[in-house]
């Protein structure tokens, strides 16, 4: 089986893992198995990123299948397109924040669903593995499409231009692909009446990435979006990923809010809206997020880390919103599908109705539920990590929960420790009920068990 499919998706170094012709049986591969009519492509800007694509294309249309070729874009707009103009399926090629040596695809199927190991992508696998698919058959069509336009409507719907008062707004499009749909968006915002100014930053799309790979999840990417919010006296600094499917927040004073509380955040601001809406989180760090629904009378609903998890509980419980602490946010009037665009949308409207500055927003939410952030340990053999964690705190647990690793409640703190999906590394998350010190005493505690185990 080729080594570049993980359980969500297609990635790969280039050269054996991943190139033209396993791309090109990859195209073939998805026809077999998904059978559709037609198919949206879309590719970011890494340098083999259109080679990639047309070979997927190739492919493709060697089935039978017609491509809608939607060029340059982030991942969210090809899930968009893909609805949008009723295709049976999406491929996006991009290496989001991985290494410059890496690419990949993501994958949906008509109506922008999820496709995951459980559910096709091994299907697929297996397919383009074998290689054994016969002469083409009679070429589908390629079609040239731009669904910009009506993608920026979607996103400018999702705020209400009414409430929004003068911001000014860093944004680090970190030379991947946020810049030219940003623009269009900013142009509608305006148009509407939107009183904000831009601030844009790393903002032309550049496959050398000049300043450095767009992760901003990592601590050492953060510092460029923080210093410009600082010296232009900003009110709040935005900065994506490579495919910008995921989107980052600074306050004013250019700090760095982790991604459980903007999750927090954005229930909030969707609770008033929805009375009683479920609102879809994963199991790593819960209880600002539980105290805040609770709060704003809705319903919070747990479910697996993972997008392909996340938006079948979506769809499941009809939730308006899910969020994942990786900055991931998924919206019901989405397609169910995650979206960098959106969120700093509605944050920044969440500002201008509270009157808050964003310092303000999650000050009581880190001081009643400060939280470690998710701390990596890359292992060659993670299980006699996980079997002394367990034996040494599963006994003493209130609660134990198995849904996604293993979370325990262990009274006035908790801890989510899980192996991560997509990369060969596990992962701790510890949050705390108002004590910072016990916070880190238990990280540094689980932290030398997993090193020593």
């Amino acid at each position: 089986m080729l080594t570049c499919f993980k359980s969500y998706d297609v990635r790969g170094k280039l050269g054996d893992e991943l190139n033209t012709d396993i791309a090109y049986r990859i195209g073939r591969g998805f026809a077999v198995a998904m059978t559709p009519a037609s198919v949206v492509i879309g590719y970011d800007i890494r340098p083999t990123s259109p080679e990639l694509a047309n070979a997927l294309s190739e492919g493709l249309r060697d089935e039978g299948v017609n491509v809608i070729d939607i060029g340059l874009c982030g991942t969210e707009e090809v899930y968009f397109a893909t609805s949008h103009y009723s295709a049976d399926g999406g491929l996006m090629v991009t290496a989001s924040h991985n290494p410059i040596d890496y690419n990949g695809i993501k994958m949906v199927r008509s109506g922008s669903r999820p496709i995951s190991a459980l559910d096709g992508l091994g299907d697929i696998n297996a397919l383009a593995t074998k290689n054994d698919f016969g002469p083409a058959k009679q070429r589908g069509a390629l079609e040239v499409r731009n669904p910009r336009d009506a993608y920026a409507d979607c996103v400018v719907g999702f705020g209400d231009i009414g409430a929004l008062k003068p911001l000014k707004i860093v944004v680090n499009a970190g030379n991947g692909v946020a810049g030219p749909t940003f623009d269009v968006i900013a142009e509608k915002l305006a148009a509407a009446g939107a009183p904000f100014e831009f601030i844009r930053h790393n903002h032309t799309p550049d496959s050398a990435f000049p300043n450095g790979i767009p992760n901003p999840l990592l601590e050492e990417n953060r510092a460029q979006t923080a210093d410009r919010v600082r010296a232009e006296g900003a009110d709040i600094g935005v900065a994506w990923d490579g495919d910008f499917d995921r989107c980052f927040f600074f306050d004013e004073t250019g700090t760095f809010i982790d991604g459980e509380y903007v999750v927090g955040l954005l229930a909030s601001a969707f609770l008033p809206k929805n009375p009683g809406a479920k609102i879809i989180h994963d199991p790593r760090v819960i209880w600002a997020l539980l105290d805040l629904v609770e709060a704003g009378g809705g319903e919070a609903v747990a479910s697996q880390s993972g997008h392909s998890h996340i938006k079948a509980k979506m769809r499941e419980v009809d939730a308006v919103y899910g969020g994942e602490m990786s900055a991931h946010h998924y919206f019901r009037d989405f397609m169910y599908c995650d979206s960098g665009m959106i969120p700093w949308l509605l944050v920044a409207e969440h500002m201008c109705r509270t009157g808050q500055p964003l310092s303000a927003l999650v000050a009581d939410m880190q001081a009643r539920f400060p939280s470690s952030g998710e701390i990596n340990f890359k292992l060659d053999d993670k299980q006699p990590a996980i079997d002394a964690f367990e034996a040494a705190y599963v006994p003493q647990a209130k609660d134990v929960d198995r849904l996604d690793g293993v979370s325990l409640d262990m009274g006035e703190w908790r801890v989510n420790l899980r192996q991560s999906n997509t990369e060969p590394v596990l992962r701790l998350n510890v949050e705390a009920k108002g004590d910072r010190a016990l916070l880190d005493a238990k990280v540094k505690e689980i932290s030398d068990l997993i090193v020593n185990a």
